[in-house]
């Protein structure tokens, strides 16, 4: 893994494989704290990559070997900003899922075990935006500073 900081924030770049998300979400977590940012905002921004990185590394790189994944913070005073890159897979349809949640009015043995990861991202994030360019997933997370 490489961790390289700037005067705007830090960047990432490392495999996208579960090991290496681990790796890189302790980096971010410290980073984080490291320049003030509150410990609410920095467990929010947390589990909302802690979602999209784990969805890179399951389902972008699932049917191929892990490749790259850069993940690159903007710190500023009204917010942050995270932007994620893979050469994975592309999302189906070339766009984010809606993020509704599943089916929750089921007996026990029917409940969904996946399918929620969309729509924490939806509610986590200011804003969640995604295209797909030169055979790479650019995903971007802004989280308000409050």
């Amino acid at each position: 893994m490489e961790f390289r900081t700037n005067q705007h924030g830090f960047s990432i770049s490392t495999i996208g494989n579960e090991r290496s998300v681990r790796e890189a979400l302790a980096k971010t977590r410290s980073a984080l704290g490291d320049s003030g940012i509150s410990d609410d905002l920095c467990s929010t921004v947390e589990i909302a990559l802690a979602e999209a990185l784990n969805n890179i590394a399951e389902h972008a790189y699932a049917t191929t070997t892990p490749g790259p994944l850069e993940i690159a913070a903007l710190l500023g005073p009204d917010g942050l900003e995270f932007n994620l890159r893979d050469r994975g897979n592309a999302l189906p349809g070339l766009t984010l899922p809606e993020g509704k949640l599943p089916e929750r009015d089921v007996p026990l043995d029917d409940l969904p075990e996946g399918g929620f990861g969309w729509f924490l991202l939806r509610n986590l994030a200011e804003s969640l935006t995604y295209k797909r360019e030169n055979g790479e997933n650019c995903l971007t997370l802004v989280f308000a500073q409050k």
